[in-house]
């Protein structure tokens, strides 16, 4: 349930219905928005404690219906917005990340980087460790990649967006990053979610393969259960009956992710089509969609990359997307930014 609060509310007013509350099983997530205060009370609590809403400062207590509680737009009706170094997303700010799949290089990296950040980009994406289908494709670099990625940051300013894959890696992966990505395998892997969920670094969280969009808000459940609200909704393509594309780009749950929740949602159509072809048709359909942001694989020279070459736009094509990118954005009354406000479209 939600206890909205007046915002006259003093701290001990909260702090006496929080006691209340977890006296009757409930833990406690203070979200203070521009007009109320509300403490969504979660977790395996039963019924209304007696008198909770005629306690000082309670202004109304209000049933959350959908089982993801704090992700819900119940809980918070403004978008989140979120900020990590360069990148801004959601409440009207929209965002590129950028980079190739794999860090391969030093070289290929600092290439990738400053093309994306003279395209308009905010972040660099890019894989130091690589769950791959198989045992014996490229699995990243590891340590030495995200060494590299630091390296890139210091060049170019952009924020760093890459991938952490095993709980025990999120310290190290955490050190660098500006966003950490939870990829389309592990959306469901509940102690890696909960790892991150004790971070306050942003979190961008895939779509699973098969997965259904409330088992992917569910999935993102977990991490603001654990205190961490900074989360990042991707749509990157379901598996479907479908061979000409590597996956389906579920534009619909693209709009019903903005309307079920207030976290901002951005799309992968790199991932989705398998192609580099189709990336422009997709990433402009996700705009349309309401998307707060793209996903792009973005190499030197594709031809030669170590990992999703075929989907991966050359820097040329990279240019030419981002100036449609800046068209249609501007027409769904958002910004594009790109880190400083005085580029704003």
């Amino acid at each position: 349930m939600i206890v909205v609060m007046d915002l006259r509310a003093t701290e001990q007013d909260v702090a006496s219905v929080e006691e209340v509350l977890k006296k009757f099983g409930y833990s406690c997530h203070f979200i203070r928005g521009v007009e109320r205060l509300v403490i969504g009370a979660v977790g395996s609590g039963h019924g209304v404690p007696e008198g909770l809403e005629m306690m000082t400062g309670v202004e109304k207590i209000v049933p959350i219906m959908q089982p993801f509680k704090l992700v819900s737009r119940e809980m918070k009706p403004e978008d989140t917005v979120i900020e990590a170094g360069m990148l801004r997303l959601g409440g009207g700010y929209f965002s590129v990340i950028a980079g190739p799949c794999a860090v391969e290089s030093f070289t290929q990296l600092s290439v990738s980087a400053s093309v994306v950040r003279t395209s308009g980009a905010a972040a660099l994406r890019g894989g130091a460790f690589k769950p791959r289908t198989s045992p014996y494709a490229f699995q990243g670099l590891e340590k030495q990649g995200l060494e590299y990625l630091a390296r890139a940051r210091e060049e170019t300013g952009l924020s760093i967006v890459t991938e952490v894959v095993n709980p025990s890696d999120v310290e190290q992966v955490a050190r660098i990053a500006d966003v950490i990505q939870i990829g389309a395998r592990n959306m469901q892997n509940f102690p890696l979610l909960r790892e991150v969920g004790r971070l306050r670094l942003p979190v961008l969280l895939k779509r699973g393969l098969c997965a259904t969009v409330e088992e992917w808000l569910m999935a993102a459940e977990y991490i603001l259960a654990e205190g961490n609200y900074n989360v990042i909704l991707c749509e990157r393509g379901i598996r479907t009956f479908e061979t000409y594309t590597r996956n389906t780009l579920d534009v619909s749950a693209i709009a019903l992710a903005k309307r079920l929740s207030h976290l901002p949602v951005i799309a992968d159509p790199s991932h989705a089509s398998g192609s580099w072809r189709l990336v422009r048709p997709l990433a402009l359909a996700s705009v349309a969609a309401g998307a707060d942001g793209l996903l792009i694989e973005v190499h030197p020279n594709p031809a030669a990359a170590l990992c999703d070459g075929p989907q991966s736009l050359n820097p040329g094509h990279f240019q030419e997307l981002m100036a449609e990118i800046e068209i249609m954005v501007k027409v769904f009354n958002k910004t594009l930014w790109r880190g400083e406000e005085e580029n704003d479209c």
